[in-house]
């Protein structure tokens, strides 16, 4: 019996679905738009979060040593500060690779070089480049330094970057609240217009939910071939929009890479594309229930 009675309810499900063709093509591309607003918003804050990684690895702490300094005090400062929980990695540079670097920086001037050469001794010291796993971790990795007693060290440049550090600090966590606050209105938005569409689409079958009540449907059969309808519209729409992300991030992958660096969109939606058709397919499909259940509540009440 139960099953006689799921086969009615899917039977009538489609049947209306088909039946109101146009209506369920206008809803399925507002659903479409919706859920396209949705997985935009999820390549965007991809986008976004590679982007303030990129400025986040540019900022750092710079230890520099005295040219005198011990292998032995340096590596135990360095391992001393790996094991901060704060800290996500220290490299060491040696007196060599920093003179290297000088003078690849400054190869095109030749009175440094000619000054280097009459010097004749590394007149540079080793140093430590410390990145934290957060900009605002910096400032207690800076007096974990300054409390420290190595008299090896030279000077800690993080006085000087601090202004930068916490313009950073501030632009990351302005970004992300508002990346969220934006995420949050678009997809409040789509769901009423979505909601609204649906409702629309339940309106003009109004006559037809009277009928069944008068001749004694109960209100689950009433309900049911509605509810089958909005998981219809989920599936479908779910699916084209995860269709139509395919040309559209294979045509902006190589864009994205070259002005953001770091993310190729195309290669960012095939690594992540079943999480992405399900989270979009629950989406589509919840909305679709939740919008249709909501909208026939209101003539089995009347």
């Amino acid at each position: 019996m139960i099953w006689v009675n799921l086969k009615r309810i899917l039977k009538n499900g489609f049947v209306h679905f088909w039946r109101n063709g146009w209506v369920s093509v206008a809803t399925i591309l507002i659903m479409v738009i919706t859920l396209f607003s949705i997985g935009s918003l999820v390549f965007g804050k991809a986008i976004l979060l590679t982007v303030l990684d990129q400025l986040q690895d540019k900022v750092d702490i710079t230890v520099y040593f005295k040219i005198d300094a011990e292998e032995s005090d340096i590596t135990f400062l360095q391992e001393s500060l790996s094991d901060l929980s704060e800290v996500k990695n220290v490299m060491y540079v040696s007196k060599e690779d920093a003179l290297k670097s000088f003078q690849e920086r400054h190869a095109e001037n030749t009175l440094i070089i000619q000054s280097l050469e009459e010097l004749g001794a590394n007149p540079l010291g080793s140093s430590l480049n410390i990145k934290a796993k957060d900009p605002s971790q910096y400032e207690s990795i800076a007096r974990f330094l300054e409390a420290s007693v190595f008299s090896a060290v030279d000077k800690i440049n993080y006085r000087q970057n601090k202004t930068i550090i916490d313009r950073l600090s501030a632009i990351l966590q302005t970004s992300k609240n508002l990346g969220t606050g934006i995420s949050i209105l678009l997809a409040l938005i789509a769901v009423l217009v979505t909601f609204n569409t649906i409702r629309l689409a339940i309106y003009t079958n109004r006559e037809e939910i009277k009928i069944m009540r008068l001749v004694g449907a109960s209100d689950r059969y009433v309900r049911s071939p509605f509810v089958v309808g909005g998981i219809l519209y989920g599936l479908i729409s779910s699916t084209v929009t995860v269709i139509l992300f395919y040309p559209l991030t294979f045509w902006l992958g190589p864009l994205s890479e070259r002005f953001f660096g770091g993310i190729n969109l195309f290669y960012y939606y095939l690594s992540n594309f079943f999480q992405m058709f399900f989270i979009l397919l629950a989406v589509g499909v919840l909305l679709g229930v939740f919008s249709s259940w909501v909208a026939t509540r209101r003539y089995l009440k009347a």
